[in-house]
């Protein structure tokens, strides 16, 4: 039954997309294929399902350019980084938070497979990269995809605060340093979108 459901939902999607263009719906139905049939039985085999899954799971922050415009160019890429770099430091922080439940479940989701430092690492990593590629559009190489210097200094900050956990974590290497990094990085993907959009009407 479960499995009906979620196949005539899946069509249903795909449909939709198709409605608004077909570049939309290819992307849509790849991101479909790679999280099913890919990240999903590769998390109880290897840590870097987390790489792969990032792909799926950045897919659908790049799709409202897309459907909007019909084309796949500079300006989604840019937005589908954003996405990409971002995933690692919020879901390794949830990853750290949930090791012992994912370990239970059989689940392969921290990068060294520990809650180490060499873990913390790549967050912090990840981060950096995160922050340099959420703020590039004020360099005015992205194309349409444009971002003032103030909306890029309130994004750096806001980046900042999820380096600051990332390097706590770094030091404390605990359940509660992880949890606020996690709420952090929500925060960031939240309030980063929003200032995105009133950016552009200011």
């Amino acid at each position: 039954m479960a499995m009906s459901i979620a196949i005539v939902l899946t069509l249903l999607g795909v449909i939709s997309l198709y409605l608004l263009n077909p570049k939309t719906a290819m992307f849509g139905a790849i991101s479909i294929f790679l999280y099913t049939s890919v990240y999903t039985p590769l998390k109880t085999k290897t840590p870097l399902s987390v790489f792969v899954g990032a792909f799926p799971g950045a897919i659908p922050f790049m799709l409202g350019w897309v459907a909007a415009t019909n084309d796949f160019g500079i300006e989604s890429g840019t937005l589908f980084m954003i996405q990409f770099f971002w995933q690692f430091p919020h879901f390794w922080a949830l990853g750290w938070m949930l090791h012992e439940d994912y370990q239970k479940g059989g689940f392969k989701m921290l990068p060294t497979g520990k809650k180490d430092s060499g873990t913390a690492l790549q967050i912090i990593m990840y981060t950096i990269w995160m922050i340099i590629i959420s703020i590039i559009p004020a360099f005015g190489i992205t194309g349409r995809l444009v971002l003032s210097t103030p909306a890029a200094i309130l994004i750096f900050m806001l980046g900042g605060v999820m380096l600051f956990f990332a390097f706590k974590l770094y030091v404390k290497r605990d359940t509660v340093t992880a949890r606020k990094l996690m709420l952090a990085s929500v925060s960031y993907i939240t309030l980063m979108q929003i200032i995105y959009v009133i950016d552009k009407f200011i």
